[in-house]
C-alpha cells in the first residue's frame, strides 16, 4: 500500500460487496476470500475525516508562503483509524480520476494521493527514504539527505500530490535526536509540498508529539479527529447495534438468521468494548468458521469460539459452565 502502485491497486479494485439475493451462489473458496476483505461500514470517523479532508484542501489549495493546515486522526487501537485514512484517500483518488482522466499515451499521469508509513524508530533519513519509495524514487548509500529531500520535494510537487496520508505517527519520538529530527523533517515537508497531510496515530496527544517546541508547532497547524468505541447508547440512539447490524446484513452465509447478532449487541459490545476492529474481526473469523464447519450460521457459541486481541480479551469473562 506504501507504494504508488500499490496504492493504486488497492483505489481501483473492486470493493467487495455483499452477496446478491437473486444470484447465484458463491463458492466456498470465494465466500472466504470475501471475509478476509469484507465491506468497509461507514463510520462518523469515515465521514468526519472525508468532510474535513475535503474542507482544508479546499482552505489550502492557493496557500503558498506557510504550510497549508493539517488534520490529526487520534484513537485507542482497533478504533478504525487506518481504515478512515485509506477510505479518503481512496475517495480522493477516484475524484481525482473522474475530474481529470489521464490523456492517451500520457508519461507522467498525476499522483493525486501519496501514503506513507513510519518506520519505527525513524530518523529524518529513514522516513524522507519512505517518501522516496513511495513514488519510486531512487536513492543509494551514497545519496545524501539533502539530495534526497530536494528529490522528493521536487518529485512530489511535479506529479500533483495533494494529499499526504501518514500513518502510524505515534512511532515517532521527538524526545530522541532521531525522533526530533524525523519531526523536523515532516515540519519542512509541510512547507514545501504542495499538499494536505493527514496523520494518523494512537493515541497521539498522550505523546511526545503534542508537547514541547515542536509539538506545540505541529499541534498549532492541525485539527484533531478522535476516533474511539461507539458507545451502546448515545440519547435515543443505538450506534453499536446499528453497526453490528450493517455488518449482519453483509453476511453471505446459507442458514444464518436476520437479527441474531443485534440480539447479541450487549454481549458483542462487552466483548470488543465497542471497538470496530475488534467486532469486524470477530464477526469475519466467525462467519469463516461457520463455512468451514458447515453450520452456515453466526451463533453465540460461534462468537465464544473466537479469540480476539489482548485488549478486547481483558473486557471480557467468558461464561463458566455450571457444575453439574
Amino acid at each position: 500500500m506504501d507504494t504508488w502502485r500499490g496504492f493504486i491497486r488497492f483505489a481501483t479494485a473492486p470493493t467487495p460487496t455483499p452477496p446478491d439475493p437473486g444470484g447465484p451462489g458463491r463458492s466456498v473458496e470465494e465466500r472466504l476470500a470475501y471475509y478476509s476483505q469484507f465491506v468497509t461500514v461507514r463510520t462518523p470517523a469515515i465521514d468526519s475525516l472525508a468532510t474535513s479532508v475535503r474542507r482544508l484542501m479546499l482552505l489550502g489549495r492557493h496557500q503558498r508562503t506557510t504550510a497549508r493546515p493539517s488534520l490529526i486522526l487520534t484513537g485507542p487501537p482497533a478504533t478504525g483509524k487506518t481504515t478512515a485514512l485509506l477510505e479518503v484517500g481512496r475517495a480522493c483518488h477516484l475524484a481525482h480520476q473522474r475530474q481529470h482522466p489521464a490523456l492517451p499515451g500520457s508519461a507522467h499521469p498525476t499522483v493525486p494521493v501519496a501514503y506513507v508509513l513510519v518506520p519505527p524508530g525513524a530518523s529524518a533519513k529513514t522516513l524522507t527514504a519512505q517518501f522516496a519509495r513511495y513514488l519510486g524514487i531512487p536513492a543509494t548509500t551514497r545519496t545524501t539527505q539533502a539530495q534526497l529531500m530536494q528529490a522528493v520535494t521536487h518529485t512530489y510537487n511535479t506529479a500533483g500530490v495533494r494529499l499526504v496520508l501518514i500513518d502510524e505517527i505515534h512511532r515517532l519520538n521527538p524526545r530522541t535526536t532521531t525522533g526530533a529530527e524525523a519531526a523536523d523533517l515532516l515540519k519542512d515537508l509541510t512547507e514545501q509540498i504542495g499538499a494536505t497531510f493527514v496523520y494518523a496515530g494512537i493515541d497521539v496527544t498522550t505523546t511526545a508529539l503534542f508537547t514541547g517546541v515542536r509539538g506545540a508547532q505541529l499541534a498549532a497547524r492541525a485539527s484533531l479527529i478522535e476516533t474511539g468505541s461507539l458507545p451502546a447508547r448515545l440519547g435515543a440512539r443505538r450506534p453499536f447495534t446499528d453497526l453490528v447490524t450493517d455488518l449482519e446484513a453483509a453476511l453471505d452465509l446459507a442458514r444464518h438468521r436476520p437479527g441474531t447478532l443485534p440480539r447479541h449487541a450487549p454481549y458483542l459490545h462487552q466483548r470488543t468494548a465497542g471497538r470496530i476492529g475488534s467486532l469486524t474481526r470477530l464477526i469475519r473469523e466467525a462467519a469463516q468458521t461457520a463455512i468451514l464447519d458447515g453450520t452456515e450460521r453466526i451463533t453465540k457459541n460461534t462468537l465464544d469460539q473466537v479469540r480476539l486481541d489482548h485488549q478486547a480479551e481483558t473486557h471480557h469473562t467468558p461464561r463458566q459452565p455450571h457444575p453439574r
